[in-house]
């Protein structure tokens, strides 16, 4: 007699499960459009504070500075001190923040309230996506669950710019950020009505000098990139660099010799973590810092409408949430999944070589929707890395230490871009930074899809 085996079902995804993903992609959604409100609102935010030379630039920059400062350190707080406990705080201050942008009556009490949202953005990106990671076991779920949450990158760079030029149309650059902080508000109440706590086995003690040490560098370190838009001879700019060499040799020497460091720099061993971590470097570098850059290329040198650029920009950021959406459904691995979204990314920059002088616009929205497919392939690969490639007990450390990878190259990526502009112009500039990312990403591509799995 023949006996047939009948493949059991899969186990339905347990509530919990699910109101977790939920509130972590609002949290990330939030985040994301926060990001991108001084995109469309800086010439009037900057007016209304009396930014002066300076001010735009530490505008735009505020939350990069706090989120990647912060980002690796609250994905550690979060496994050891609880993710839920990291959410609500993160989310209390996020909303605080937000007032106080609100509210701010000059530019420096805007350009901190803006550092304090990114670090908050650090807590929340590092706890949800940690918490995530701990409610969907490895699997189809987990694969399905993390498309989901890299689609929020997408989505959320895509509604940001249409939400802060409506609401500022209505009701002033001010506005936005009062709204944003209402619905900080709700999130906070949402989470603390939905959000399980999960955090690691076994806590670890506080790394206090490698908090202090790896905090202060990548302050450092951001300082100089942003104070380098302005001029890259300013004294500040080698100081502030200078400092942060200093500052991350400390930090490898004393997390060598802890016994529980806040960064275990064996996972560098580890060949999906160093994929992960150097990909989301190159990434913010040659991908995310050029594409926030190409707004004002159009701008300035074509006289585009900031709306104008909103419906552009949304060529690339829509196809990328659409695309991460339906990620799971491509039968490839993170490693090839990755690789493939970066060598669509550099061939969708070759249509858009000439953006800073002969303008397209056909081919601009052919480069765009191709780089958006390649980012859309990136965002799912690089959120399901991040937490497959560490043990299940640092999920939100390896969310962390991703996420700070991609932020600190995206700060290089605009830096660079903007000063190579600076100095030949938007024609040739913006050409040659496109046609440098795009062979450094499609070399990362290769490199990435060569790298053993161990």
């Amino acid at each position: 007699m023949t006996v047939t085996s009948v493949q059991s079902p899969a186990p339905p995804v347990p509530a919990t499960a699910r109101s977790t993903l939920v509130v972590s992609c609002a949290a990330l959604l939030l985040v994301l459009i926060n990001y991108t409100v001084p995109a469309v609102t800086l010439p009037l935010t900057a007016a209304g504070l009396g930014a002066g030379v300076t001010g735009p630039v530490w505008i735009l920059n505020g939350v990069t500075l706090g989120m990647a400062a912060l980002l690796l350190i609250a994905g550690v707080i979060a496994d050891d001190r609880g993710r839920r406990r990291t959410y609500l705080g993160g989310m209390a201050l996020f909303a605080v923040a937000s007032v106080a942008a609100a509210a701010a009556p000059g530019t420096a009490v805007f350009v901190t309230a803006r550092v304090l949202q990114g670090a908050a953005s650090a807590a929340l990106l590092a706890a949800g996506l940690g918490a995530v990671g701990h409610a969907y076991p490895a699997g189809p779920e987990r694969l399905k669950a993390t498309g989901r949450y890299g689609a929020m990158l997408g989505l959320g760079i895509l509604i940001g710019p249409f939400v802060a030029s409506g609401v500022t149309a209505v009701a002033g650059w001010r506005g936005t950020y009062w709204l944003i902080a209402v619905a900080a508000v709700l999130l906070l109440v949402l989470g603390a009505r939905l959000l399980p706590e999960s955090r690691a086995d076994r806590p670890r003690s506080l790394d206090l000098p490698g908090v202090v040490t790896l905090g202060l560098g990548l302050a450092a370190l951001l300082t100089g990139i942003t104070e380098g838009r302005l001029g890259w001879t300013r004294p500040i700019v080698p100081i502030a660099l200078g400092l942060a060499a200093v500052l991350f040799l400390a930090f490898t020497l004393i997390e060598r010799r802890r016994a529980e460091p806040m960064l275990d720099l064996s996972l560098l061993r580890r060949p999906l973590f160093a994929v992960a971590s150097a990909g989301a470097f190159v990434v913010g570098l040659a991908v995310v810092g050029p594409m926030t850059f190409l707004p004002t290329v159009l701008q300035l040198a074509h006289g585009v409408t900031p709306f104008g650029t909103a419906v552009l920009s949304s060529v690339w950021s829509g196809a990328s949430f659409l695309v991460a959406l339906q990620a799971r459904r491509v039968r490839l691995g993170g490693r090839a999944l990755l690789a493939l979204g970066m060598l669509l990314s550099a061939a969708g920059y070759l249509p858009l070589l000439g953006i800073g002088g002969h303008w397209s616009p056909p081919l601009t929205v052919l480069g765009l929707l191709i780089a958006g497919v390649g980012s859309g392939f990136i965002n799912a690969a690089l959120t399901h890395l991040s937490i497959e490639s560490v043990p299940p007990s640092q999920g939100s450390m390896g969310a962390g230490a991703n996420s700070t990878a991609r932020y600190v190259g995206s700060a290089l990526g605009i830096a660079a871009i903007a000063s190579v502009a600076g100095l030949r112009g938007f024609a040739d500039g913006v050409g040659i930074t496109l046609l440098a990312g795009a062979a450094l990403v499609a070399l990362t591509a290769l490199a990435t899809f060569l790298v053993r799995r161990a």
